[in-house]
Parts: structure tokens; sequence; C-alpha cells
């Protein structure tokens, strides 16, 4: 049994999309912070385990994924034709195999497809690429013409643990003053603290930008650490994977 979950979202049957969990690996690390399936390679793990974990995930998938070099940046990359990792954060793919990938430990996974399953997306949207506008700029690309896609948001941290300074909520509120309802004062009456809603935030950005399908958001990685990684409650942890593609 595989601790994978499956996006329910009304995609085309030849969309297929997945996203890991922590269970079901080789790591450990000390005191167990990479238990167990932990996918990503520069987090100071084990690289034999990493190795073997992405190994584990390869067996189920119909290709390597093209994993990217993220830097919480704005740049979505079409990764049909990449045979080696290229800096960005969001893949796109037309292609029958090709595995879009993203690794992620708080920050909001967010798959995309069209309904006619001619495309897939998948964007790692941290504040900075939300705010930056890594979800327009995708969007924008996957766009041809009348497109119009669906969204399923992942696990991510969720609006009762997720605390931001003030400079987080101006970088949102400037922009869109609507985005202020995403934000909650911090109880614990932390001066210039907020709790933001990650979720809340995504889906406004996504319904500007004219994707208003939009499932998912209900599974916080902070408060469950026998599911999830949550880099924000561990500092050093592990990181799962965000997948999606098209099948034949």
């Amino acid at each position: 049994m595989h601790n994978w979950i499956i996006p329910e979202w009304p995609a085309p049957n030849n969309v297929k999309a997945l996203f890991t969990t922590r269970i079901g690996g080789t790591s450990s690390g000390p005191n167990g912070i990479y238990a167990t399936l932990n996918l990503g390679d520069h987090v100071n793990d084990c690289s034999t385990n990493v190795a073997k974990n992405r190994l584990l995930l390869r067996n189920h998938l119909p290709a390597e994924p093209k994993w990217l070099r993220q830097v919480h940046g704005v740049l979505p990359m079409w990764v049909d034709d990449y045979s080696t990792a290229r800096e960005g954060d969001a893949a796109m793919s037309r292609r029958c195999g090709t595995v879009c990938a993203v690794l992620v430990a708080d920050c909001l996974p967010i798959f995309l497809c069209d309904p006619a399953g001619t495309m897939v997306g998948v964007i790692h949207a941290g504040w900075r690429g939300l705010a930056g506008g890594i979800i327009e700029k995708t969007v924008t690309e996957m766009n041809s013409g009348d497109t119009r896609l669906m969204a399923w948001l992942g696990p991510a941290i969720g609006p009762d643990y997720f605390e931001v300074g003030e400079e987080v909520r101006e970088a949102f509120v400037n922009q869109d003053n609507k985005s202020r309802i995403a934000f909650v004062p911090q109880h614990e009456k932390k001066e210039d603290k907020w709790f933001a809603n990650i979720f809340l935030l995504a889906r406004q950005r996504l319904v500007t930008a004219g994707v208003t399908e939009i499932y998912g958001g209900e599974n916080c990685t902070y408060s469950n650490p026998a599911e999830f990684y949550s880099y924000r409650r561990d500092g050093e942890t592990g990181r799962m994977a965000a997948l999606i593609w098209l099948a034949p």
C-alpha cells in the first residue's frame, strides 16, 4: 500500500497526479528528521537513501520526474525537452509521459490542467512566489486562446500556523486590498505578526488569473507530523513531491 494523496478533482482521465507523504521510504537521520520518504536531495539527508526513495517513487511513474532547482521565484518552465534540472518554480508539459514535479514542505503545491487533457502543470507557491506572481505567470504560459484551466491545492501550512510579519501582509495588500481577509492578527499579541491563509491567497490569485474551478486546500502540513514534513514546524526536515503528467 502506498501513502500517496491522489487529487480529488474532475480532471480528464488521462491526467494523472499524486502527492507523496513522508511515509513509506528508507530515510531516517538524527531523531528521525527525514523519516521516511524524503525526496529532497538538498536537505543533508543521506544521498543513498534519497536515491532509494526516488527509485521507489519512480517505479510508479512513466518516467523520471523533471526535477527543478527551486528558488522561491516566479519562473514557470516547459520541461518536456529538459534532460537536466533547470531553475524554476513551476513545471509544465504538453507531452504524454513527461512528469512535472515540485518539492515542498509547507509551501503550497498547485496542480493545473485543462479540461481537454492536453496540458498539465504544477506550481511551488510559497509566499514570495505568490506575491511575485508565480500563479499569474504560469496560467498565462498555459493559456492559449480560450483555454480554461482547473486547479487542485495540495497540502501546505494551515492558516492557524503560518505566522508572518507585517512586510508579508503588505506585499499582498498593497497589490490587492481583497487579500486583507487572508490575514488574521496573532492571538498572542505579537506586534506586527499575522496568521496568513496561503490557501485563500492562492484562490484569490487563481480567480484573478481566470481559474475559477479550484479544488483541494484541506490538508495542513504543520499540524500533521505523522503524515507530512513541515519546515516551519521542524526546521531541518525532508521534502514531499507533487507530481502530474499526461497518460496516453
